[in-house]
């Protein structure tokens, strides 16, 4: 690790981090800027296990961080991908209403889309519904056409390259240990060595809340992991499945549901439930950490989130145990589906930031603090809407840090 100063260190190597690292050099190319990785190659984490999806904005709050960054940051992002001949495509979604309970969610939704300024939103009847998704079954859905799939880490790779053509430094294998403060600078510790910096980004993902404690920081949230197990459709049965295929979301609850996605690569995926992981980057059921898992139990705001939530948590770990109720999940929209259709597949883990009063943090949070920027949630649609974040965090940046010695 080269001994110089830098302006401005970036905690973390996932798509938040590099896009922001590319955007503080675009704009601020007198900034000397370095991104540290932990691990030994960049996008390994949630960037890495992203399902792959380029979302169009239905879903969000108008007005909310999510909306405007999700909507402006699709058009930045294939703007990119066009520019750098990244592979996507938009393969198109329906959101699926199986009952009538679920019309008027369903209507709202659209009618958030339309207020957020998603473009080609339909509401289709069946018939429609199976033109686009024929083995599909529903009383109505929403279709949204600009719906995309891509491989993110390759859009990550992408913005590596770009900053290191700008003059960015990338530094892999280098775990943050701890921070020291001296007049003017800050000195991180890594595992690679001792980094001096003047100010520093926070896009650490599943670690962030550690690394916002490591400045000092009393964000009054804490990172609870949880591992999203999918199965993937053989072979023989991805006709299936054209494009994205969801189930009406409950506002009661902070996740999805099982839904189907085909990925850029061809691969069906379905799922994902939505378990407590034991370890932050745990992607199996045997990832056991001691020291996070007490970190976690001990932490008031998950007991208050689990109160609200319980039913829906056991529900989750039984589907996670269960294929059977798994595959009966599934078939609530494709009836068709078997047992014999679904192999075990891959899993991420979302790092979900809860408040102490066990809120869980729908929108993303961004923070600035003495002499760093937090990135302290960035779930879905984080990916989509990396380019935007980036700029956001790099004006962040400009006004907390001002120009460069």
């Amino acid at each position: 690790m080269e001994s110089g100063a830098y302006d401005v260190a970036i905690i973390g190597g996932g798509i938040i981090g590099l896009s922001t690292a590319m955007q503080l050099r675009r704009r601020h190319p007198g900034w000397r800027v370095a991104v540290l990785e932990k691990e030994e190659e960049l996008a390994a984490h949630q960037t890495g296990h992203n399902s792959g999806v380029i979302h169009s904005g239905i879903y969000y709050r108008p007005g909310s961080h999510k909306a405007r960054f999700c909507v402006d940051g699709v058009r930045s992002l294939l703007q990119f991908c066009d520019e750098n001949e990244i592979e996507y495509q938009q393969c198109g979604k329906v959101i699926v209403a199986t009952d009538e309970s679920e019309l008027g969610r369903l209507d709202d939704l659209f009618q958030r889309g339309v207020a957020n300024g998603v473009e080609g939103l339909e509401m289709i009847g069946p018939e429609r519904l199976k033109e686009v998704e024929p083995h599909v079954v529903g009383i109505r859905a929403l279709l949204a056409p600009t719906t995309g799939i891509i491989d993110y880490r390759k859009v990550a790779s992408a913005y590596a390259m770009r900053f290191q053509e700008a003059g960015g430094d990338i530094f892999l294998g280098a775990r943050l240990r701890g921070i020291k403060r001296s007049t003017g600078s800050l000195a991180l510790d890594t595992t690679s060595g001792t980094l001096e910096t003047r100010h520093l980004i926070n896009c650490a993902g599943l670690y962030a809340d550690r690394v916002a404690e490591m400045m000092g920081e009393n964000t009054g949230i804490r990172i609870i992991p949880f591992r999203g197990e999918y199965y993937t459709l053989t072979p023989e049965s991805r006709h299936l499945v054209n494009g994205l295929i969801y189930p009406v979301p409950d506002p009661r609850f902070p996740f999805l549901g099982v839904h189907y996605t085909r990925n850029i690569h061809g691969e069906v995926e379905a799922g994902p439930n939505a378990v407590l992981a034991l370890k932050r980057e745990g992607y199996r059921k045997s990832d056991v950490d001691l020291a996070e898992s007490w970190g976690t139990f001990t932490y008031p705001g998950f007991w208050k989130m689990s109160m609200k939530h319980w039913r829906t948590g056991i529900g989750e770990i039984h589907r996670s145990y269960s294929k059977r109720v798994f595959v009966n999940d599934l078939r609530r929209l494709l009836p068709e589906i078997q047992a014999q259709d679904l192999v075990p597949g891959g899993s991420g883990v979302r790092a979900q930031a809860v408040s102490s009063s066990g809120a869980v943090l729908d929108d993303f949070s961004i923070i600035q603090g003495r002499e760093a920027v937090h990135v302290l949630n960035a779930p879905s649609p984080g990916a989509t809407s990396s380019i935007a974040i980036g700029e956001h965090i790099a004006d962040l940046a400009a006004e907390a840090f001002g120009a460069p010695d």
